[in-house]
């Protein structure tokens, strides 16, 4: 696996575009990102769907034809220097394939940032456009409107990513010790198991730095995704694993055991508690990027900066 094309870096004045390219926005919260991103000295504009409602599937912002035209006019938009997504929920996967690619690939790199459900993005972006995205939180997200950590550590990798190539877990422990080198890649466990067979979502882990996390979910599902990587052969050939966060996946000890007992034997690095995901002051993790893994640290070192 080889490290993805970087996009540059943000510079104060930057004009930045908020999408939903999956559910519902609340325009409460909305506004409150849109304030914490004017105090980082950025111009956002938000995509005209951004406050749909499916007229049938209340789960979804808008329709898919509408969520698939604010991406794509954002990102293609010579004016727009990044492009946010506002919350994940559900509903990526029914607009990926009315993207069309091509142009986007055309219109050149920029930093694109989310996570959860927006992994199914994640992996077009890598696949699509062979370029680096940013796991990170999003502009309409209660854990970023309300933790000063995890919006200050999407500033630094925006603005100034060179102070953030060493990532730290506060909590990191080894799940199985050691050290590992890969590209890193991941996001929403349930997402990459969903995944599995698109045309949009890499072959294999192999050769990557994975970084998995989810929410909501029973160990017995928990199981099930990663048994189905397992199965499918896409886990076969990774570097090392990083797990992030596993809110509201009870029982804790349960979770712990079934991810010693799925992970633990595939012979290499893998580490807990890093800090990513569903969690208060989620760090953002670049995807596509070189980096060196100490679990034993709890330590992700990158080669270069995320952004140029």
């Amino acid at each position: 696996m080889r490290p993805l094309l970087r996009p540059s870096r943000l510079a104060p004045g930057a004009r930045v575009a908020v999408v939903a390219p999956s559910g519902p926005v609340p325009e409460e919260r909305l506004q409150a990102g849109l304030d914490v991103l004017r105090g980082w000295d950025l111009d956002p504009v938000v995509a005209p769907h951004v406050l749909d409602r499916h007229g049938t599937f209340d789960y979804l912002a808008g329709t898919d034809a509408g969520r698939a035209a604010d991406l794509q006019a954002a990102w293609c938009d010579p004016a727009v220097d990044a492009v946010l997504c506002a919350r994940g929920g559900y509903g990526a996967q029914r607009m990926v394939d009315l993207l069309d690619w091509e142009a986007m690939r055309a219109a050149g790199p920029k930093p694109f940032v989310g996570f959860s459900d927006i992994t199914a993005l994640h992996e077009a972006f890598a696949r699509r456009l062979g370029l680096l995205t940013l796991h990170g939180p999003m502009a309409a997200g209660v854990d970023f409107l309300k933790n000063a950590r995890a919006q200050e550590h999407l500033r630094a990798t925006l603005f100034a990513p060179e102070t953030v190539r060493v990532i730290t877990a506060d909590a990191g422990t080894p799940l199985v010790g050691g050290r590992a080198r890969g590209v890193t890649l991941g996001g929403c466990l349930a997402l990459l198991a969903a995944e599995l067979g698109t045309p949009h979502a890499r072959p294999s882990a192999r050769g990557g730095l994975l970084c998995l996390e989810d929410v909501g979910e029973e160990p017995y599902r928990l199981d099930r995704y990663l048994t189905q990587l397992l199965r499918a052969g896409w886990l076969e050939g990774v570097g090392g694993v990083l797990l992030g966060s596993w809110e509201e996946c009870e029982p804790a000890a349960v979770l712990r055991a079934l991810l010693a007992d799925r992970l633990g034997g595939l012979g290499v690095p893998v580490v807990e508690d890093f800090g990513f995901g569903h969690c208060a002051g989620a760090l953002t993790i670049p995807f596509g990027a070189a980096a060196e893994l100490d679990a034993d640290a709890g330590t992700l070192t990158l080669d270069e900066p995320a952004l140029r």
